[in-house]
């Protein structure tokens, strides 16, 4: 099964525009569109975990403690934690090499940081 991203409200939607435009087939929810501005980043990770996504992040700081804790009691699709400093071409670029050369079930409760 193919990768579906969702984008968490601190994700540059540069970075999601480059990536749906590039290969339109990539499912890549926006924050907008899964009304996740303003939630705790608990409630993020589990709206992405019952949508089966993998959440796309900027948030080194909180996002993977809050990971680790979400992990240990139930599963997640995954996350996928992109720097600010990572231009937003090459985060595309490497979210777009992650969809097409791996599958969902090898992500799940897993953090990956980019660049890849």
């Amino acid at each position: 099964m193919k990768i579906r991203f969702q984008a968490d409200a601190d994700l540059n939607h540069v970075i999601l525009l480059a990536v749906v435009r590039r290969e339109p087939a990539i499912d890549f929810q926006s924050a907008v569109a899964a009304r996740l501005a303003g939630l705790a980043d608990p409630e993020v990770l589990a709206l992405a975990a019952i949508e089966n996504r993998v959440l796309v992040s900027h948030d080194q700081t909180t996002m993977p403690d809050h990971f680790a804790r979400f992990v240990a009691s139930q599963s997640s699709p995954g996350l996928i934690i992109i720097p600010q400093h990572v231009p937003p071409a090459a985060a595309a670029e490497d979210l777009m090499r992650i969809w097409q050369a791996t599958d969902a079930g090898e992500w799940t409760n897993r953090i990956f940081y980019l660049p890849i």
